[in-house]
């Protein structure tokens, strides 16, 4: 078993048994885990910074860890129960909710793991997302790393027309990254048509989620992150939803179930 393979037990073995993966009352919150790394040389890091795709904001590789060789990205799958509470409906259930905000905090204690074993392994890491310099812009939905965006570059996924990124596991999920001197094999084919698994680039086929979005935002056009934003945190039934479980914001992700690509790439 190489160093990758070892990691990628260990991540599994990590969701399987922390307590930090359960909503209330036990259930599990993410399922799977799926790797994927790219070096921290790889050009598309540049690609990052064009306007028309996150802008100068992006700050690659080695402006978080200097001596960087290797970009971590892994996804995490929510689980059956999480993903089909959300089907019915135009607001998110509360398993949703938990799954998004609890499952978020175990997200970065699934980072912070993952930095403590790339050490035990003799490497430095780092994780842009819980850093002090990570930053986002708000106004224009761009951050200084973007999870999504690091995923694409490991070879994890391809974007759909909601703007989510489709991988192996599907749509339906969290990301996240962490940056090491360590040195691991790159992502084993190089990056082609970033929207290549969505049927309806391909030919029109599909665009389910389009009827699946309550607030409009998704069209043929794409992702109309306003209209989004708009929905979630600023209409009163969603407002009211979230503090009634004390979250500081609101979310929705009917466009990531009950759609073709929800757990696997579509045919």
């Amino acid at each position: 078993m190489n160093e990758s393979e070892k990691l990628g037990r260990e991540l599994t073995g990590f969701i399987e048994t922390d307590s930090g993966n359960r909503m209330p009352g036990g259930a599990i919150i993410f399922d799977q885990v799926l790797l994927g790394f790219v070096s921290a040389d790889d050009p598309v890091f540049e690609e990052f910074r064009r306007e028309t795709v996150i802008g100068p904001l992006f700050r690659p590789p080695r402006d978080w860890l200097p001596d960087a060789s290797t970009v971590i990205s892994y996804f995490l799958r929510f689980s059956e129960p999480v993903r089909r509470s959300n089907y019915e409906g135009e607001l998110p259930s509360p398993e949703w909710l938990h799954g998004r905000f609890i499952g978020e905090e175990f997200n970065k204690k699934l980072r912070l793991h993952l930095v403590a074993e790339l050490e035990k392994m003799g490497g430095t890491a780092v994780t842009p997302a819980l850093d002090d310099n990570y930053k986002a812009d708000y106004e224009n939905f761009k951050s200084n790393w973007s999870e999504r965006h690091i995923a694409y570059a490991a070879g994890l996924g391809t974007f759909g027309l909601s703007r989510g990124l489709i991988t192996k596991l599907g749509i339906s999920g969290r990301f996240g990254s962490v940056i090491t001197d360590l040195r691991f094999p790159g992502r084993p084919a190089p990056l082609t048509d970033p929207f290549k698994d969505c049927p309806y680039f391909e030919d029109k086929s599909c665009g389910v989620c389009i009827d699946r979005c309550p607030s409009g935002a998704i069209t043929a056009e794409g992702k109309n992150k306003y209209a989004c934003y708009r929905y979630t945190r600023v209409e009163d039934r969603v407002k009211s939803l979230r503090k009634k479980y004390g979250y500081d914001h609101s979310i929705c992700g009917k466009c990531q179930v009950n759609v073709p690509c929800e757990d696997e790439i579509p045919e």
